[in-house]
């Protein structure tokens, strides 16, 4: 059995920069096969599109309240809205310099089905404390999408990364089950509980002490359709993906991580990165390259819901 199979339902999803809308699954995290369209590496297989397109990652976002987090407004049809990354038509550089601001947001997603429990208890580690003592150190701006089952799991890093103002925490599910199939073998959650699943994530994540928890959901393996758009809707969140996928995922190399995040970020971009140490053992090595030489090039790090604002 590979390692993917053996680590697939605690991190999937990695290999695919835009949502999996067509029932057939991404290229496996561990070894994409990259295909083209327009000229870049995509990391997904091709599929048919579905009737009903994508809602815009560029509709301008709305405030969720007065002074809270910004989120997309309904798709069409009122569907849950897909953010990606931000256009590249954005406003000048701070400093009045001209041209696009040269922003990324490093998202980290914390990855624990809800059967790991026994893995956990034997010495597994779906944590990974150093990462968040790095972007501590580094002074990063980072969006952690937790999953509730991690949270209950780790309630003291939970409450930590909630209460620290650099990072906010968003919603990866309770359960880390697909909500769309197939999905890298995740288990299916049936669509009559999906809202369920995300709310129980939530209430989770909350009761751990978490205060800066913000209504942004990515979904497990980044895989989703019109079905799971409708489900999700009456919960307000805006869905995340991205556009730039790190690698990290079982990857035993940093350089190589690092080398791919670096050849991939245009301003504006949205980078998939993970907080496992189980399954992405090097990220916190490619992490701390890949901060500093962005930093050389211009670039500043601000979290999702900057990054949503504009």
């Amino acid at each position: 059995m590979t390692v993917c199979a053996l680590l697939g339902a605690a991190l999937a999803g990695c290999g695919s920069p835009e949502s999996t809308r067509t029932g057939t699954a991404a290229a496996p995290a561990a070894a994409p096969s990259p295909v083209r369209e327009s000229g870049r590496p995509t990391g997904r297989e091709p599929g048919k599109e579905p009737a009903t397109a994508s809602p815009s990652p560029s509709r301008a976002p709305q405030p969720a309240t007065s002074s809270g987090p910004p989120v997309l407004a309904p798709g069409p049809g009122g569907l849950t809205p897909v953010f990606e990354r931000r256009g590249t038509g954005g406003p000048p550089r701070t400093g009045g310099a001209g041209g696009p601001d040269k922003v990324v947001a490093l998202t980290f997603d914390a990855d624990m089905t809800a059967d790991q429990g026994p893995r956990a208890a034997a010495g597994e580690q779906f944590d990974n404390p150093r990462l968040i003592a790095s972007l501590r150190r580094l002074a990063v701006p980072s969006t952690v999408f937790m999953t509730g089952r991690w949270a209950q799991e780790y309630p003291s890093q939970a409450r930590a990364i909630g209460g620290d103002p650099l990072f906010e925490i968003a919603n990866h599910s309770y359960s880390h089950y697909a909500f769309a199939s197939p999905c890298y073998g995740l288990p299916a959650v049936a669509e009559k509980d999906m809202r369920r699943d995300v709310e129980k994530a939530f209430t989770t994540i909350r009761s751990t002490g978490a205060r800066n928890v913000v209504p942004y959901f990515r979904f497990p393996g980044g895989c989703y359709d019109d079905v799971s758009l409708k489900a999700l809707a009456p919960t307000g969140v805006t869905a995340v993906q991205w556009d730039v996928v790190s690698g990290d995922a079982f990857a035993t190399d940093a350089d190589a991580v690092a080398d791919q995040v670096l050849a991939e970020v245009r301003p504006g971009s949205l980078v998939v990165m993970h907080c496992t140490r189980s399954a992405a053992p090097v990220t916190d090595a490619a992490v701390r390259r890949i901060v500093p030489e962005l930093r050389e090039r211009g670039y500043r790090f601000v979290k999702v819901s900057e990054l949503m604002r504009g």
